[in-house]
Order: structure tokens, then sequence, then C-alpha cells
């Protein structure tokens, strides 16, 4: 079955950096754009980055535009998420997230805390 597992959040301070991994398993992970999403306790899951199966053009939150960078290893299956310059309102809980022909995956999240 699909399996989508985050690793690398924590607590780092202010203008720091944190690089999320999620390795997926159990699909063919090169023909699936994959996306990072975020959320706090009381507001909506958002959308922080997605990236296409190959070629296209990456999208980002206005909120990470040259902050973030999303990338993808299709030899390792697994899709990294850089973030730099972090911000407290950057915390979050952040989940990878992958969908294809009204299917809709989800890990089980990796909390960030930015905080002095």
């Amino acid at each position: 079955q699909v399996q989508l597992v985050e690793s690398g959040g924590g607590l780092v301070q202010p203008g720091g950096s944190l690089r999320l991994s999620c390795a997926a398993s159990g699909f063919t992970f090169s023909m699936y754009a994959m996306s990072w999403y975020r959320q706090v306790p009381g507001k909506e899951r958002e959308l922080v980055a997605r990236i296409p199966t190959a070629g296209g053009s990456t999208k980002y939150a206005d909120s990470v535009k040259g902050r973030f960078t999303i990338s993808r290893d299709n030899a390792k299956n697994t899709v990294y998420l850089q973030m730099n310059s972090l911000k407290p309102e950057d915390t979050a809980v952040y989940y990878c997230n992958t969908g294809r022909d009204g299917r809709i995956y989800w890990g089980q999240g990796t909390q960030v805390t930015v905080s002095s």
C-alpha cells in the first residue's frame, strides 16, 4: 500500500534551517507529483510547495517563496523540503502529500517548531 513517511522536523531558532524528507513507497514515485502541506491548530491545512513529475515548474506558497525549496530524488523515492530563514510563523506540522485519479495520500506529519 501507499506509504509516505516524513522525517527531519524539530526545534530550530528563527533564521535557522531544516530539511524535511518524505520517503515514499507502494506506488511508482516518478509518475506522481508530490507536495508539502502544513497545518497549525485551528487552521486549515495549507499548500507549502509542489513539484511535478518531470519538467514543469515547482509551486510555492507566497509566504515561503525565496526561503523554501522543494526537490525530489526519483532514484530514492524521496521528496525534500529545504527550509531556510525560518520564522516563528513557519511553526506547524508538515505533511507530505500525493495523489492521482481521485485518490489522495498523506503522511503522518512531522512537527517543525521555530522558536528562540
